[in-house]
């Protein structure tokens, strides 16, 4: 009975990890692009099509899984109150997923509940739970993969969990990539279960986007393709590389092009690596899977110059684990080196954390947000276009048709940045006539001003500033200390 109840402990863990992570709800810190998927989802919702704007047709978000997930929780919940038990959800799969992973790597079921505490309170881990983002059903999956699929060797999941997987994110093809390539080199021979599941989920993947979208790739790859793009030299990549590739090792955003803390975490990250394998155990498969998995994910991203952090949460996340590992299994000092990892790097990093998710999430829903509810109640008619950039809060709460700047939710900006890239813009507004603007810049003192003032006016500036201040003395400290979001200026057409 007792050794039952042991076995329970990492599950207890698993409960307490949740929990604790739920306070960050109280932020309101949700990722922008998580709204483009909620906003397609409840298009499907709305209209039956996997949309934007009506009954077009646009893969507007990176995921169709968590679309249709994210549908289902809209259709249980209500648009008004799914985004709560959706979140929960997010944050039960990723903790769930940190078990599959402790059961692989760890014996020791103690080692177990303190490795998921701990990699549940990591900056990647709280945002992969909580902003609202596909990678806690990503995470989930993938682990579920690795403990049901390569430890257990059920068959069910070599061949179901690859077309989950891909159609959670097409680029998922590294991760399952990467695991192939190492069980081939590993057992010498191929598991034809993992090739079929492989086979069914590029090939359905595919299938699903050129006969509902007519496209091979999702749109928001080509739109980030093209929108992004730049031709460097070497010099230049090499330049650009040194600029950022700190912020994306490190779990912690740091302003400047160098950032120390990143080189000392890589180089720790690494001797623990080398540390661990070097014992020539069972779970060594598993530790050259993640290991490798992450370094190929963001150098392959970081590559194509990839800036958006969460491409990097889950690699972050895995490459941290041999450290955790090597902690936790030192059999002199081990409370001393617990102790010191706790004090020195878990506790400051989940300070940031808490400090980034309280500012950003000021930024994001009680400032961004507030454009979007000023235009819901504006605009009465929902089938007026507003122009703009990013599309998530604005268009969702405002509930207008968005063309956006990217072209991820509207192709015709895509034809027109092709045409003419550097006038893209002004050619949108021209051709497309939205009936609302919504500028970064003040376009009356912009190099068109003339065509801005005879066809539009300002109607509404949005300030950070005006959103710094609070009842309660410590956040607007915080607020004050990390201003999050920026200025906006609002124009309506006149003619």
């Amino acid at each position: 009975m007792a050794e039952i109840k042991n076995h329970k402990i990492p599950v207890y863990a698993v409960l307490v990890t949740v929990l604790f992570k739920l306070l960050f709800l109280l932020t309101h810190y949700i990722q922008e692009d998580a709204f483009i998927t909620w906003r397609v989802a409840q298009n499907l919702l709305d209209y039956g099509v996997i949309g934007f704007n009506g009954n077009e047709k646009i893969s507007a978000s990176t995921t169709h899984l968590y679309v249709f997930v994210s549908y289902f929780f809209n259709l249980i919940f209500g648009k008004e109150n799914f985004i709560e038990p959706l979140l929960i959800f997010n944050s039960v799969l990723f903790t769930i997923g940190s078990l599959f992973l402790s059961n692989l790597l760890l014996k020791n079921v103690w080692h177990k509940a303190i490795f998921i505490f701990l990699i549940g309170i990591l900056p990647p881990a709280i945002k992969i739970s909580i902003l609202g983002m596909e990678y806690g059903i990503l995470f989930f999956l993938e682990m579920m993969l690795l403990y049901y699929g390569f430890n257990k060797g059920k068959k069910w999941a070599l061949i179901i969990l690859p077309p989950l997987i891909l159609f959670t994110r097409i680029d998922t093809v590294i991760f399952l990539g990467v695991v192939f390539i190492i069980d081939l080199f590993w057992n010498r021979k191929m598991r034809r279960p993992y090739i079929l599941g492989g086979i069914l989920g590029m090939g359905g993947v595919l299938a699903f986007n050129w006969l509902y979208f007519g496209e091979l790739v999702n749109n928001t790859i080509v739109a980030k393709k093209l929108a992004y793009d730049r031709n460097f030299t070497l010099e230049q990549d090499l330049e650009y590389f040194m600029q950022n590739f700190g912020n994306f090792w490190g779990m912690l955003k740091l302003p400047g092009d160098f950032n120390p803390l990143t080189v000392v975490l890589l180089v720790f990250e690494w001797l623990c690596f080398i540390y661990l394998v070097r014992q020539k155990e069972k779970r060594n498969f598993f530790l050259w899977v993640i290991f490798i998995f992450g370094w190929v994910k963001q150098l392959v991203f970081l590559s194509q110059k990839s800036l958006f952090d969460w491409y990097y949460w889950v690699p972050q996340i895995l490459l941290f684990v041999p450290v955790l590992l090597f902690v936790l299994e030192q059999k002199q000092k081990r409370n001393l080196w617990l102790a010191l990892l706790i004090m020195f790097y878990s506790i400051p990093m989940l300070a940031f954390q808490t400090v980034h998710s309280i500012a950003t999430g000021n930024g994001e829903w009680n400032y961004r947000r507030t454009i979007g509810l000023f235009l819901n109640s504006y605009e009465k008619d929902k089938n007026q276009w507003i122009f703009l950039e990013p599309a998530g809060y604005v268009p969702y709460f405002s509930g207008l048709k968005t063309i956006d700047e990217v072209g991820l939710v509207d192709k015709k900006v895509q034809d027109e940045i092709r045409k003419d890239k550097k006038n893209f813009w002004l050619n949108t507004v021209k051709s497309r006539k939205p009936k609302y603007l919504l500028s970064y810049n003040d376009l009356f003192t912009s190099e068109n001003a003339g065509y801005f003032k005879l066809h539009y006016k300002l109607i509404k500036e949005f300030r950070v500033k005006d959103h710094l201040k609070s009842d309660n003395k410590l956040l607007e400290k915080i607020y004050i200390l990390k201003p999050s979001g920026s200025d906006y200026n609002l124009y309506e057409r006149i003619d």
